[in-house]
């Protein structure tokens, strides 16, 4: 008998025929005589439509409250998808994550997991139950809180409790197909790929890679869960994300993906004396907001003022935060100006064979040349390269550098519900 975790995303569970479609999927495992336990996530865009009310209620929600008003989304799919599988005949009993043992920090709205005690859910499991988990959320034992994971908490919330369970593999259902070259929404001619190594994954999820969390990928990657990414909508077999034993050779294709990701937003401090520690003192102020920082490049100093300019890019949500922090700091640093600039996409492409691969930035770049395209900013690393160009062509960029890397299939990929929100 094997252990399996399942993940059901929001637009899984959309709607009432959707859930029970779901249901049935469930107790099609069940029957086939394994222990089942699901996390899902709130239905279709409804954790988006909430975070959109609070926004209308308060013009800066307070975040314990917006934690309170998050985890019901996913408290109401747990629920009705208990109630569709008891209807069919098993026993299924619901739990909160706080219920499931999901022990995180304080942080609202950004906690991380610290500890999984599923008592509960192991003593469902025992008694021949299905145990359904609601995802994304969890609590902290200090200030006794509910709390929210961030974006792709649910995903987190699978991988953490396969991981505490021992279970054989974790299946992240959504509504493509698996892991594909690009976001099928994007380039239609994207192809599933049918195994993808932690580390890939890891660079496409941080790279804007919506299908899987980064969070999730690195839980998995430490812990050693096998993902397994497929439909919720057709029984194919999906993508497995593995990770190699030390020393174990896998073939891995020079480009696995291409990865657009319009969530990020570019800070410039203008003028930066040019001495040591300037940019340690600007990095440890925006540190301090706690705001994750991605892209970083440096200009060289004009020799007449011996100033410089520093670039960065950081998510959107946290810009306001930032701008406000290096404000304060101003006069002491002595930047002369900060140039905020929200309308940034950023491209990246992803492969293992890069590292023993040459020319691939050159045909990145002459792609991007021959399309008219202007980069802003560039980053690599031994898996990566991103370019920061803007945000109205990014999707443009796409699907002119999946064709120049040879990705393109022969039909187009079907996308089965949901809208890449």
């Amino acid at each position: 008998m094997s252990l399996i975790v399942q993940k059901f995303g929001g637009s899984s569970v959309a709607d009432a025929e959707s859930i029970k479609r779901v249901a049935k999927r469930i107790v099609e495992t069940r029957k086939a005589g394994n222990e089942v336990v699901v996390a899902v996530s709130a239905m279709g865009d409804t954790t988006d439509e909430l975070i959109d009310l609070a926004h209308e209620v308060a013009p800066i929600p307070d975040p314990r409250e917006m934690d309170m008003l998050l985890t019901t989304g996913e408290r109401i799919s747990m629920a009705l998808l208990a109630m569709a599988i008891k209807s069919m005949g098993y026993e299924a009993r619901s739990y909160t994550g706080s219920q499931a043992g999901m022990i995180t920090d304080a942080q609202h709205g950004q906690a991380r997991i610290v500890d999984v005690t599923p008592v509960r859910v192991r003593e469902a499991l025992d008694d021949g139950a299905i145990a359904i988990v609601a995802g994304f959320q969890g609590f902290n034992r200090d200030s006794r809180d509910i709390t929210t994971l961030g974006r792709g908490g649910s995903d987190t919330t699978a991988v953490a409790l396969a991981a505490a369970l021992d279970a054989d593999v974790c299946e992240i259902y959504t509504d493509v197909d698996g892991v594909f070259t690009a976001d099928p929404r994007i380039v239609a001619l994207a192809r599933k790929v049918d195994r993808v190594t932690s580390e890939e994954m890891l660079e496409l999820a941080a790279a804007g890679a919506k299908v899987l969390h980064i969070r999730a990928v690195e839980y998995a990657r430490r812990h050693g869960v096998m993902l397994h990414v497929r439909s919720s909508f057709t029984p194919a077999e999906g993508t497995y994300v593995i990770t190699p034993k030390k020393g174990e050779k896998v073939e891995e294709p020079i480009i696995t993906g291409v990865a657009g990701d319009l969530t990020e937003a570019k800070i410039t401090v203008v003028g930066v004396p040019d001495t040591p520690g300037m940019a340690a003192d600007i990095f440890t102020t925006v540190a301090k907001t706690g705001a994750n920082i991605d892209m970083i490049v440096q200009n060289v100093s004009a020799a007449a003022t011996g100033r410089t300019d520093i670039s960065f890019t950081l998510p959107k949500t946290d810009g306001e935060k930032v701008l406000t922090a290096l404000r304060a700091e101003q006069e002491d640093y002595g930047f002369e100006s900060l140039q905020y600039d929200d309308q940034i996409g950023k491209l990246s492409v992803v492969g293992g064979g890069m590292r023993t691969s040459a020319g691939v930035s050159a045909q990145l770049f002459t792609a991007l040349k021959d399309a008219g395209i202007n980069m802003e900013m560039i980053s690599t690393s031994e898996i990566r390269i991103s370019v920061v160009t803007r945000a109205d062509i990014l999707h443009h960029a796409v699907r002119i550098v999946h064709t120049a890397f040879g990705l393109d299939g022969d039909a187009e990929a079907i996308v089965y519900a949901g809208t890449g929100r």
